[in-house]
């Protein structure tokens, strides 16, 4: 029997995404532990990376948590010197977050062991169907409205 015949006919998209990000988180999880790092600061550090000066709402959207949840984490990246908050110049009740040296240093590190558990994890697969499954995700990412990739 097949994955798909597994999964059924009813085999809802939405619930096998979730179920392979599940699968995903806890082993980058299980990696990134090594840096004392969680899946969401390692975004964090990941996105202030790409783009510098994001505010606690535009983490919060990207890693899909609430503004509170993303201002706690925030606070403990910055608690370990790791992210700093500068006010916003045009924005007085936001702040903008920047990766520390040192965050980035750490992101830097991390950032190989999370792309090597990826590949274990992806290596029983065809190149060509894992860069369609890439792909696949990006259109889907974009039609639902996400726009943090760009």
């Amino acid at each position: 029997m097949s994955l798909s015949e597994k999964a059924g006919d009813d085999g809802v998209v939405t619930f096998l995404i979730r179920h392979t990000w599940l699968g995903m988180r806890a082993a980058i999880e299980d990696e990134l532990s090594g840096f004392d790092l969680t899946v969401p600061q390692f975004a964090t550090l990941m996105m202030l990376d790409r783009r510098p000066g994001m505010s606690v709402a535009e983490v919060a959207r990207a890693c899909g948590t609430t503004r509170q949840a993303a201002n706690e984490m925030v606070a403990g990246l910055q608690a370990h010197g790791l992210v700093v908050r500068s006010p916003h110049p045009t924005d007085r009740r936001a702040h903008q977050l920047h990766a520390t040296e040192a965050g980035l240093e750490l992101y830097g590190k991390a950032k190989p062991a999370v792309r090597r558990r990826e590949e274990a994890l992806e290596a029983g697969l065809d190149p060509e169907l894992r860069a369609s499954a890439r792909e696949w995700m990006l259109l889907l990412a974009a039609a639902c409205g996400f726009q943090e990739l760009d």
